[in-house]
């Protein structure tokens, strides 16, 4: 008897990555070179209008000004595209986001159809073995390997059981009975 795929609860893995992603862009924004550009900005600004300033020129001061005011819009405008392209690939991520995981609810409603539909088809057919004549239900469970019939046997009722067991040979239904025992002894009780 083969077990079902079981299925933790909580976050999927993917779930997890793209959140590991979104975290890593976050950080790299933050830390980004603007921190640097911004001091070579101000320290090439400050030479050039001080140089300005001690000259007495005041056109070459209004000159040193344009040029920094330039250089100051030209990096808002820089800043302005980055972050738009920012919101752009946010808006990206979470539309990403949200197929992942609508994939997931679809994968998990597939495994648990899947499920479903194993344990039934186990119930029906241990209905069959339960409703069969107890020697022709025997001679069926003497040729399947013992954990694949004491499956069978610990799914049905103890009567009908009981009936096909009688009906074995003595080590073919001690096989049974082992593997019936033991099935749960690897189970922790703390």
């Amino acid at each position: 008897m083969t077990k079902g795929i079981r299925r933790k609860k909580g976050r999927g893995a993917l779930h997890i990555v793209a959140v590991l992603l979104m975290g890593s862009a976050a950080l790299r924004i933050a830390a980004g070179p603007l921190p640097a550009v911004a001091e070579e900005t101000m320290a090439e600004s400050g030479a050039e209008l001080s140089a300005a300033a001690t000259d007495g020129d005041t056109d070459a001061l209004i000159a040193a000004f344009e040029t920094r005011e330039a250089r100051v819009a030209e990096r808002e405008a820089q800043l302005r595209d980055r972050m738009q392209a920012l919101r752009l690939a946010e808006i990206e991520i979470e539309d990403k986001m949200q197929a992942l995981i609508a994939a997931e609810a679809a994968l998990s409603a597939t495994i648990t159809q899947a499920d479903t539909a194993a344990q039934t088809d186990l119930s029906q057919l241990t209905t069959v073995y339960e409703n069969m004549k107890p020697k022709e239900a025997a001679d069926l469970f003497a040729e399947m390997p013992p954990q694949f019939a004491a499956g069978f046997l610990g799914m049905m009722r103890p009567d009908a059981a009981a009936a096909i067991m009688t009906q074995l040979e003595p080590d073919v239904a001690y096989s049974f009975s082992v593997v019936l025992a033991g099935r749960n002894a690897t189970v922790p009780t703390q």
